[in-house]
């Protein structure tokens, strides 16, 4: 174990702290009332009854088959929430700080401490930190306040049997049945978000599968009421991903003048040679002298915080693929093992773009000979390569973000 004061490893205090969250963060979902099965499509009824047949096949009991087809309904809503597109983009302020709020950290860190017995069990076992255990709670179900109210059988077969993601919610139907099976929960207890992700940490059925252990001896994997199974099996899975426990997720840093935000592309290089290029930690100490590699990301471009990300980074990902979110889980992780807010906040006067604007944007991108691919209203890799080409070419800061400066040059009108 090294013990410089840069270390990035996690002792107590400042330096300790596709398929997991059903795709959405807790906090970005209305509370969901069932509604009715009145208004099933044609096809439903054989629809489940291909599914039942698939079920069988796949080694769930005939009876449990039979028994949760015959109740499964089909819900107008989660076909609705499915289909539900944002108007408009989140900004990084905004995703931060409603889920890294004062509130949240202090109640973190005081089950950080109610509950100190048994994540440093999880931790022995799994070497995920405690810190970081709480926080992906505190992300996934508010501690534990809530889970979903939608009946898992019955948004699964929703979505099973519509065309769009059928093949992969089919899986997981078959993977809920396979769990009502083995007597984790009851067919009509078996409640959770509008796309099946269940209990206090938001397993979908395959992953439920695959991680969830029994922690307490019961006989049960019960992730809706048993807080040691749900974070052991938490700590499970992130342990299947390689989590190191000797590596904190990455930190905030301060950038050089000049800096070529280029670099920014998801590249990952070694930590010392970010260390040449200028770059500090976020106090303005030099880095540490680890043998890592990490990946620098500017999730509000030049004038937000700047992060380095390490291996868990990409660990957290597994859990849940945005930036946004596994910088969420890393730094609410901090705060509850007590480091302080962030020394370069992210700025609230960023425009929150519609997706009509974003298509705009990929339009008048291409229209100057910039490649950003489909004018789709998605901002991805290639789209923040051509605003960085854009960006470099009319002598802007070169951070792939697309800021005020930059929609006002492509006459891009933006909403506040």
């Amino acid at each position: 174990m090294l013990t410089t004061p840069a270390r990035i490893l996690h002792p107590r205090g400042l330096t300790r702290g596709l398929l997991v969250s059903g795709f959405l963060s807790l906090l970005s979902l209305p509370t969901i009332a069932q509604d009715s099965a009145a208004s099933a499509p044609a096809g439903f009824s054989e629809c489940k009854a291909r599914l039942q047949e698939q079920a069988i096949a796949a080694g769930v009991n005939s009876k449990t088959a039979s028994e949760v087809m015959a109740r499964a309904e089909h819900l107008d809503r989660v076909i609705e929430l499915d289909r539900r597109q944002p108007e408009f983009t989140t900004t990084f302020a905004d995703y931060l700080n409603r889920r890294v709020n004062d509130a949240r950290v202090s109640k973190g860190r005081e089950l950080l401490e109610e509950h100190r017995e048994l994540l440093d069990r999880v931790t022995r076992e799994t070497g995920v930190p405690a810190p970081y255990l709480v926080a992906f709670w505190g992300l996934e179900t508010n501690f534990g306040s809530y889970f979903g109210k939608m009946p898992v059988p019955s948004s699964l077969t929703t979505l099973a049997c519509d065309p769009r993601r059928s093949t992969f919610f089919t899986e997981q139907l078959i993977a809920a049945l396979r769990i009502i099976d083995e007597g984790a929960i009851p067919a009509d207890q078996m409640e959770g978000s509008w796309a099946g992700a269940m209990g206090h940490v938001q397993f979908m059925p395959t992953v439920f599968l695959q991680h969830a252990v029994d922690a307490d001896g019961d006989g049960r994997r019960d992730l809706w009421n048993s807080l040691p199974d749900a974070m052991m099996s938490a700590g499970r899975f992130l342990q299947s991903m390689n989590w190191n426990g000797d590596y904190r997720w990455g930190r905030e840093v301060l950038l050089p003048d000049n800096f070529d935000y280029s670099l920014a592309d998801g590249r990952r290089l070694p930590l010392a040679q970010w260390r040449e290029m200028g770059i500090t930690d976020a106090f303005g100490n030099a880095l540490a002298r680890e043998p890592i590699d990490a990946a620098l990301v500017v999730p509000a471009g030049h004038r937000g915080p700047a992060f380095l990300a390490y291996d868990n980074f990409r660990v957290i990902m597994g859990w849940n693929r945005s930036e946004f979110y596994a910088i969420a889980v890393g730094y609410l992780a901090d705060r509850i093992a007590g480091a302080g807010m962030l020394q370069n906040p992210p700025p609230e006067d960023a425009p929150a773009l519609s997706r009509d604007n974003i298509i705009s944007l990929q339009e008048a991108l291409q229209q100057r000979g910039y490649e950003p691919g489909k004018p789709d209203g998605i901002m991805g890799p290639a789209t923040r390569s051509a605003i960085r080409q854009f960006q470099a070419s009319s002598g802007l800061i070169a951070d792939g973000y697309p800021g005020e400066t930059v929609l006002t040059k492509l006459g891009v009108l933006t909403s506040q």
